[in-house]
């Protein structure tokens, strides 16, 4: 490529998730009509989005341009960075690589959609993958609460991005695999463009804690009890699951798994040998009922108290082959994530009321982040010692914290981009800059349907839940243009009829007489008349109850030529 045609083009960095919120990772670099995609991960809906499963990136972006996407690379096999490719993949039609263990887990996921063809291709940390002249990509191992973690240092004709992903620094991994320091001050050394740092945990002063710490507190636990263990954490976590069952080889303890996805992550990561399970220490859930309790450990899903998981289930007394016995300890190795608090707080309530003994919270030691702390993210900076810096993985206030220790490590604070879903930020001649934005959000999937719920259902199932539904039903004779019969009112979610007679036969006569202006106006439009009823109905049922039902007008003709409903 000559030197005056590449200068004709400029890199674009463009975050589609993973900035100013917790989830949803997707990250583009496109120069020219190339580009790659880091990550593709979905998010959980918050407790507004009613009846939404998970909530996936915008691609449209994507999808209306003229773009070669060359590849989907992936960092690590946790939900936030892998879990949209199911509902991406017929859309970008690119290959996706990663490492042994995230590929495991990304073809187990598309096990659960097998009408859909995915492209996998296994990468070694050691070795450069090369896309194009204008793509060529290097890895470097990190330590993060999953094994087989990776960052990305991507070459490009401006110079070198590199996405750090979810990290920390530690020093005792359970695994033996401490993160590549050499790679990372050798990125440093040869110069780094612009880095997208993990600001997970940059408003926490510190170091994180090594997850070898956790299992310290897990073999005390076990040291000390004599009921049965459960313990409920991420299904990913494979390092607190092998801690686990190291504990219960030590005390002499079965183990069992419940819940679907941890099932599927320890017959992976045993498979490929990321779990070390001597055989005869797992037993089937069926079988716990012959092993005397301090005999016995339990590790389940359900640490953010989701509604169907394993643990909450068992709380609530509707697990097939668990119940809570007076006595046993409970282990919740994990912190909420945000929007998670009130799901985990019924739950622990939940247990207390069974008269377990229940062990969780930051105080409790059975829970490490895998996301580095203030002085972990000092240290990323210092050995990569980017021009740019890009905070990514946390909501606002933590991108805030990033850019402030960025700053006091002489990082200018206009070299900080505190970017949105959809900003665009380019580089070109050594120089970056924010440049505006692209389409992008969020895309709510509910059930089988990806996108079909929008904002304006959201909206309607929002006001439903508040405030219920009024369904107002008309007879028109439309040759005529005449209201024949009507109004007649249902309700349900709004007020208790058998309570509320006098209030639904005064709104009765207040629709009457929205209904006789209807008449004497020989309305023939059928949104006209509808509206007319809304608006009176809205007026009448704000003013007497303080309430805002969703209000549904219902036209059926019943002139001799139709029979059409409207």
């Amino acid at each position: 490529m000559s030197r005056r045609n590449r200068k004709s083009k400029t890199l674009q960095l463009i975050p589609l998730g993973g900035v100013g919120e917790i989830g949803k990772n997707m990250f583009v670099l496109k120069y020219g009509q190339e580009c790659i995609i880091m990550d593709a991960g979905l998010k959980f809906p918050d407790e507004a989005m009613l009846g939404v499963d998970i909530v996936i990136p915008d691609i449209s972006y994507l999808m209306d341009q003229n773009i070669n996407i060359l590849g989907i690379i992936l960092t690590h096999g946790h939900e936030d960075h892998i879990g949209a490719l199911p509902y991406i993949i017929e859309d970008i039609n690119a290959p996706v690589y990663g490492t042994r263990l995230t590929l495991g887990i990304v073809e187990a996921k598309f096990r659960e959609h097998p009408k859909k063809k995915i492209n996998l291709n296994e990468i070694n940390p050691d070795e450069r993958l090369v896309l194009s002249e204008n793509f060529k990509l290097d890895f470097f191992r990190t330590n993060h609460s999953i094994p087989d973690s990776v960052g990305i240092a991507v070459e490009t004709p401006e110079g070198v991005i590199v996405y750090t992903s979810d990290s920390k620094f530690d020093q005792t991994p359970v695994d033996g695999r401490v993160t590549d320091y050499y790679k990372l001050a050798e990125l440093g050394r040869k110069g780094v463009l612009a880095a997208l740092i993990d600001s997970t945990n940059a408003d926490r002063p510190g170091y994180t804690l090594s997850e070898k710490e956790v299992g310290e507190s897990i073999n005390e636990i076990f040291r000390l009890s004599r009921s049965r263990i459960i313990l409920a954490t991420f299904a990913s976590n494979i390092h607190r699951i092998q801690q686990v069952v190291d504990a219960a080889i030590r005390y002499d303890r079965k183990v069992a798994i419940a819940g679907r996805s941890l099932v599927n992550t320890v017959d992976i990561s045993t498979q490929l040998g990321y779990l070390n399970i001597p055989k005869g220490i797992l037993i089937d859930l069926d079988k716990i009922k012959h092993v005397p309790p301090e005999k016995l450990a339990l590790i389940t899903t359900g640490s953010q108290g989701e509604p169907m998981s394993a643990l909450t289930r068992i709380s609530q007394s509707e697990h097939r082959q668990v119940a809570i016995y007076e006595g046993d300890t409970v282990i919740i190795a994990a912190n909420p994530i945000p929007g998670n608090e009130k799901l985990v707080s019924k739950t622990i309530n939940n247990l207390f009321h069974l008269k377990a003994e229940v062990i969780y919270g930051p105080i409790s030691g059975v829970h490490v982040s895998g996301h580095g702390s203030e002085e972990e993210i000092k240290m990323m900076l210092n050995l990569l010692k980017p021009q740019y810096v890009l905070p990514v993985h946390g909501e606002y206030r933590q991108q805030a914290f990033c850019s402030k220790i960025a700053q006091k490590l002489g990082i200018e604070e206009s070299n900080v981009f505190m970017a949105k879903t959809g900003s665009l930020m380019e580089f070109s001649d050594g120089e970056g800059r924010m440049n505006g934005s692209v389409s992008a959000g969020r895309v709510l999937v509910d059930g089988f349907g990806v996108g079909d719920v929008g904002e304006v259902v959201i909206r309607d199932r929002q006001v439903l839940s508040e405030d219920g539904i009024v369904i107002i039903v008309l007879a028109v004779d439309q040759g005529k243009s005449r209201v024949l019969a009507g109004p007649e009112i249902i309700t349900r979610g709004f007020v208790y009829v058998r309570e509320s007679i006098d209030l639904l036969e005064e709104a009765k006569v207040e629709l009457s007489k929205a209904v006789d202006k209807i008449n004497s106006e020989q309305l023939q439009e059928w949104n006209k008349i509808k509206s007319r009823v809304r608006d009176a109905a809205s007026t009448f049922f704000y003013a007497n109850t303080g309430r805002r039902p969703m209000i549904m007008p219902i036209v059926i003709d019943v002139s001799t030529d139709s029979k059409e409903n409207r």
